[in-house]
């Protein structure tokens, strides 16, 4: 699910781009230093990265909390199902129920604090950008968290967005030092290939959930597991 989770991000990055590049191209960075720049930009990829670590780790405790009621097998089942569905859904008929609607305010908010973080140049700038950036609504990020809830815990959950933020990095990178490195019909094929990887992800979430006895990819119960050595003995 790790594996997942970076090649997520790695993919995931391409749309990144076009959301996020904007901000990524208005980093105040020094063009002067190589290495102030360098250290700039980790700075700002830190800050995404604690802001994703962040939520994850919420979003892993709402999961522990239905875990604990026993829902492990039907939570991983219906986050791969809504997973599948929202890529075959068409976007227009979604945004009618768009769920960052009661939280535009303060999104708002977090687009002001990010303005005016863009106009300053201090120690602490290039984490906050990344940081205030990092809890943007996007759609990647979205399912991302999908996957965090059906993580089962805080720790597991934080550390699936931290690695999905971790698959961001390599082509955040490069559109920051290279704004026009992917050209336009390269850029398309593998946004195609977004949403087939997204719907991978949740048929292996159907899978982990219907606990086929599949090593790896479809383990069994854990109480079935123990039946079976209870009745061995």
């Amino acid at each position: 699910m790790l594996i997942s989770a970076f090649v997520l991000g790695l993919l995931g990055s391409f749309h990144c781009v076009g959301m996020c590049g904007p901000i990524a191209f208005m980093l105040p960075v020094d063009r002067t230093n190589v290495y102030k720049k360098a250290s700039q930009i980790a700075m700002y990829h830190a800050g995404r990265l604690l802001a994703y670590s962040i939520i994850g780790l919420v979003f892993g405790l709402i999961g522990k909390s239905l875990f604990l009621f026993g829902f492990q097998q039907q939570l991983s089942i219906v986050i791969g199902v809504l997973m599948i569905l929202l890529v075959i859904i068409p976007q227009h008929k979604l945004n009618k129920y768009n769920a960052s609607r009661p939280i535009y305010k303060l999104i708002g908010k977090v687009k002001s604090a990010l303005g005016a973080a863009l106009k300053k140049k201090t120690a602490d700038t290039f984490l906050t950008i990344g940081f205030l950036n990092g809890f943007l609504p996007c759609g990647l990020v979205y399912m991302a968290v999908f996957a965090a809830i059906a993580a089962g815990n805080a720790l597991n959950g934080s550390l699936y967005m931290t690695v999905f933020g971790l698959g961001t990095v390599p082509l955040m990178t490069t559109a920051i030092y290279l704004s026009n490195f992917l050209k336009g019909n390269a850029r398309q094929k593998i946004q195609k290939a977004i949403p087939v990887f997204v719907i991978i992800i949740g048929v292996l979430f159907i899978l982990r959930g219907l606990g086929l006895g599949i090593p790896y990819v479809s383990p069994a119960p854990i109480t079935d597991l123990v039946t079976n050595q209870i009745n061995c003995h």
